[in-house]
């Protein structure tokens, strides 16, 4: 099968997602691709900090600045996505007087807007952190919900007329001389929604112009055509705890060091990072050394954390760039601007430019930026709106407000889905059919799977992104099978199977880094409700041949008791 576009984009994170709907706002055919779900690379493996700028404020201005003006338009623009936490840069002790002092002139030079608390002040807003923390500066950082942002972006795209294909992995480029004229992909299963146990097609896409956004994965796109892009990517931590310890995002007020932040995130806190560079972006080791760092370092800070519960670690890889020859040793002194690499007055090979580096608080700037240069590219005169245009489900926090007196939603669960459908409440939640918990620990509801479900098809970790469902205390423990459930009766038993399965086992991976104490305890209960009570590691349901029933009844029966009471 072959298809044509105006403008492809490949990667569905923050940049791609950012990208396909700014082009798809100004009126060009787009089409985006990404080999998993959105989200799937670095954008779903951060730690969720919105960043003010201030952790910046000394080492990099340039940046800092960029996250500030991104930070006042992602509030504006996408306020469900966006929790106001505040954010605080803490001194302990040890820490230089003099880095304090740097980092408070920093911000203010960014135009960061910043205020000293006393150790007292600080712990007034934050009662879990150290008796000895000597003070904090005050800065505007805010938790974001990565995973809700790039499916607004996406949905907004589509909406403007753009096609999102996921599940669609590049396997190669198209390459005609010094040109480039689009890429081939295969598909999971098919084009649009997922459909698991269904075989995989081929697709040849081309395109007038493409833009590679795939981030740390972009050098192997360039490698496809023989262009070398240098991408570093550099490996970094996240470890979440059950309950969120701060409400307030914590920075180690100190010179660059692994773990130095916490985030609180929904119903967690998620603690980060490291920062190390690795030389495949899908093959690194994770080591329990750095979970068991995060934790003990980030307890100086706030001691209740050493005595909490972890639920699951993952890691994720930025998509680190720097100009040949720059020659930087240290992964944490690369900058974490971003670049456009235009292949034809780079390398001159036409037909795609690629954008790498930069991070998720100024994905909508990068964006602009690489669609400004593609509609020069085509000769387009339309300008950039998406500073301007709310996100879908962020147009008015007053709506979100009336609506759940519309709907009788004064409960938490109630309060936690208007939160996450913003604007599109009404349209979600105005159901006669019942509509109960599915995952308790999220407050997540059958109305919210469905409508997830009527978007993604039977991938069930696209509906996880878009709800949280399965990712509380007890990741997918109690809820997988539910969410699997909303699969029936449009699907057959096998595709449920199938998705049930993928779920888990996607739930498992960020658990096993976790296995003691009591999510131990919890890890087990999780393996005995899917392994025995729901035989999911051996079904005799997905055995192809037919079952030898005669085959249970093949145990030696226990002697029956003797009438006299002997044995």
């Amino acid at each position: 099968m072959t298809t044509h576009t105006e403008v492809l984009v490949l990667g569905g994170g923050s940049t791609g997602c950012g990208i396909v709907r700014d082009l798809a706002m100004r009126g060009l055919d787009v089409t985006l691709v990404e080999r998993g779900n959105l989200t799937e690379g670095t954008t779903g493996r951060m730690h969720g900090l919105l960043h003010s700028g201030g952790r910046y404020a000394v080492s990099d201005q340039a940046s800092a600045i960029e996250c500030i003006e991104e930070n006042e338009i992602l509030r504006e623009i996408a306020g469900h996505c966006v929790e106001e936490t505040g954010g605080l840069f803490v001194q302990r002790p040890e820490d230089s007087d003099d880095y304090f002092r740097e980092k408070l002139e920093g911000c203010r030079e960014c135009d960061i807007p910043a205020r000293v608390l006393s150790g007292r002040e600080a712990r007034e807003v934050e009662p879990y952190l150290a008796d000895d923390v000597k003070r904090a500066i005050e800065v505007p950082d805010a938790a974001v919900d990565p995973f809700r942002l790039c499916v607004a972006n996406a949905i907004d795209a589509e909406t403007h007329g753009a096609r999102i294909e996921t599940h669609a992995e590049v396997v190669d480029l198209l390459r005609d001389g010094d040109g480039i004229h689009g890429v081939k992909v295969r598909h999971t299963s098919g084009p649009g929604k997922r459909t698991h146990a269904v075989a995989g097609t081929t697709e040849e896409i081309t395109a007038d112009y493409v833009v590679n956004a795939t981030g740390a994965w972009a050098g192997q796109i360039g490698d496809m055509a023989d262009l070398e892009i240098a991408v570093r990517p550099s490996k970094g931590v996240m470890t979440i705890m059950n309950v969120r310890q701060v409400d307030t995002v914590i920075n180690r007020c100190r010179p660059k060091g692994d773990a130095d932040i916490i985030v609180p995130h929904e119903t967690t806190a998620i603690l980060g990072t490291t920062d190390e560079e690795v030389s495949d972006p899908d093959d690194y080791p994770e080591e329990q050394w750095e979970v068991d760092q995060m934790i003990d370092t980030l307890s100086e800070l706030v001691p209740i954390l050493s005595e909490a519960r972890t639920i699951r670690s993952f890691w994720g890889v930025r998509p680190l760039y720097e100009p040949p020859g720059t020659g930087t040793t240290d992964p944490t002194d690369i900058t974490r601007d971003f670049f456009l690499l235009d292949h034809a007055d780079r390398d001159g090979v036409s037909g795609m430019s690629s954008i790498v580096g930069g991070k998720l608080t100024t994905y909508r700037a990068m964006a602009e930026e690489i669609a400004d240069h593609v509609c020069d590219k085509l000769g387009v005169r339309a300008s950039c709106a998406t500073a301007d245009e709310p996100l879908p489900g962020s147009e008015s926090i007053e709506t979100l407000e009336a609506g759940m007196d519309d709907f009788g939603l004064r409960s938490p669960v109630a309060r936690r889905s208007k939160q996450r459908l913003g604007s599109r409440a009404s349209e979600v939640l105005d159901t006669d059919a019942a509509n109960p918990v599915v995952c308790q620990c999220e407050g997540v509801t059958r109305a919210e799977i469905q409508d997830a479900i009527s978007q993604s098809g039977t991938d069930l970790n696209a509906v996880r992104i878009r709800t949280r469902a399965s990712m509380g205390n007890c990741q997918g423990g109690f809820c997988c099978q539910n969410m699997s459930n909303e699969l029936h009766p449009e699907y057959d038993e096998e595709t449920v199977r199938a998705a049930l399965d993928e779920l888990f086992q996607e739930r498992w991976k960020g658990e096993r880094h976790a296995l003691w104490g009591e999510q131990l305890s919890q890890a087990m209960l999780n393996y005995a409700l899917h392994a025995t009570t729901m035989n999911r590691d051996r079904d005799p349901a997905s055995e192809s041949s037919d079952l030898e029933y005669a085959a249970f009844d093949g145990g030696q029966r226990a002697a029956e008791p003797r009438a006299d009471g002997g044995n």
